[in-house]
């Protein structure tokens, strides 16, 4: 009698394979996981204003990016669910599928879309040393910050962008709050955060700290999710992209900057 377990193996085989090949086309796409479930899970550091923070009197989270998460999630047709963890491990759930989206100023980079997707850009900003009003110092690049020590935020771009200056002994924090109480006490000689992050902050600190210099180039931020969901971006892109014609998304960053950093143009030094 012919054995026929070689069919069997083949045939497993076969069905491996399609299954291998059909995998990402089989998941479902996030646009309608969302909508079947009627939420959308957006992850936010909030801790870092104006963008994503708790109000004092409410406790309720608060910001350009809390309004933005609200309006996109409008437009797509469902309702937000915030889900807040500090930013060091916020790409880290993304990935490992705690939620659906981040929307809490991740900068677009190469290195970050070899990983996740990400929708049009939403803020265009630079960054910006930050140093105590005592201080004397002109730092009018990274390349100034040689032989300081500088405090950014752990795994964000200018963590990035400051390692790669050799000199500059980068002490990293995990939320803007601890780094600036640190710059503010001696602890660190500057800090490197968002432009846009500083203009509020001046206004609504009282901590002996002011603006220093803008440096390295314009930075794009956009919603970051996990990829294989076309659909799902594409009505996100469609979402933002009819935000901006039709100057829903330019109010809602005149009411936290005074003008409108959804465009490239009003980001430049």
């Amino acid at each position: 009698m012919i054995s026929l377990f070689p069919r069997r193996r083949a045939l497993a085989l076969a069905i491996l394979g399609a299954a291998l090949v059909a995998g990402p086309a089989a998941a479902s796409d996030l646009l309608a996981t969302a909508k079947a479930r009627g939420t959308l899970k957006i992850a936010m550091e909030g801790t870092y204003p104006p963008f994503n923070f708790k109000d004092q009197k409410t406790g309720q989270l608060t910001g350009y990016d809390v309004d933005v998460a609200r309006l996109v999630a409008a437009r797509l047709g469902v309702k937000p669910e915030f889900v807040t963890t500090e930013w060091s491990a916020i790409l880290a759930g993304l990935a490992a599928g705690r939620y659906d989206v981040i929307i809490s100023q991740v900068g677009i980079n190469p290195k970050r879309e070899l990983v996740f997707d990400f929708s049009i850009p939403y803020t265009y900003s630079s960054p910006q040393v930050i140093v105590r009003k005592n201080d004397s110092a002109r730092y009018a690049s990274l390349a100034d910050l040689k032989g300081k020590k500088v405090g950014v935020g752990q795994g964000s771009v200018f963590e990035q962008q400051a390692k790669a200056v050799p000199g500059i002994d980068v002490k990293s924090y995990p939320a803007a709050p601890e780094n600036l109480q640190d710059l503010a006490t001696g602890r660190v000689d500057a800090a490197l955060n968002d432009s846009l992050m500083v203009s509020y902050l001046l206004k609504n600190s009282r901590l002996p700290i002011q603006a220093g210099a803008r440096v390295g180039a314009i930075e794009r931020v956009g919603v970051a999710f996990q990829k294989g969901s076309p659909q799902f971006k594409a009505a996100l892109d469609k979402a933002l992209t009819d935000a901006g014609a039709d100057g829903s998304l330019k109010a809602i960053s005149v009411k936290w900057f005074g003008s409108d950093v959804s465009r490239p143009a009003v980001a430049k030094p």
